[in-house]
């Protein structure tokens, strides 16, 4: 896991632009809420990141079950953290205003958890399948992966829209592939 720069960054200056050009107001309060805890445990880290990134290794083996917990919530850099908030902003606006708050907190909390152990069992199966125990090393952070279920929810919700991926317009069902495919190419690993 690579070291990130800490404090005030390009990333997190566009975040704080982004979210003041859409205005305090206009962000329901648990929208918000994950966005200032992601940006403050950027800005002020539990532990290092190679302390509460989540792999099979460190969760399983050696019963570290916190990182369940802490993983989603911490960010490698401030580009990192500033593509998920973006997409936390916009994802949460729509949502918790269609769900209410108390039912969106409540996803974004169980998703937290899950999406965490859904990446252990992919890394176990390939453990297996490929037979290579490299795959319970591989540690990881982010909040990416509840955002790709918030996207799945919301093209649920929203059947039959149009995003624009790129300045290309997909279909909302097959938007959060290509974004996904397209993230990786941006921003490998």
């Amino acid at each position: 896991m690579e070291r990130r720069q800490r404090g005030v960054s390009a990333g997190l200056l566009l975040l704080l632009y982004q979210i003041s050009q859409v205005g305090l107001q206009n962000i329901p309060s648990v929208t918000l809420g994950v966005l200032i805890l992601n940006i403050f445990l950027f800005l002020n880290p539990l532990r290092p990141l190679t302390e509460v990134c989540l792999s099979v290794n460190e969760a399983v083996h050696r019963k570290n079950w916190q990182r369940l917990l802490l993983a989603p919530f911490h960010h490698a850099d401030d580009w990192h953290l500033y593509y998920n908030m973006i997409s936390m902003l916009w994802k949460g606006i729509m949502l918790e205003r269609k769900l209410k708050s108390l039912w969106f907190a409540y996803i974004i909390a169980v998703f937290s958890v899950l999406i965490g152990v859904v990446y252990m069992v992919l890394e176990v199966l390939l453990v297996i399948i490929l037979d290579d125990p490299s795959y319970e090393m591989n540690c990881g952070v982010g909040f990416s992966g509840v955002l790709f279920a918030l996207k799945v929810l919301n093209n649920h919700y929203n059947p039959g829209r149009v995003s624009s991926v790129f300045g290309l317009p997909i279909s909302s069902k097959y938007a959060c592939w290509v974004e996904l495919v397209a993230i990786h190419l941006i921003s490998p690993g």
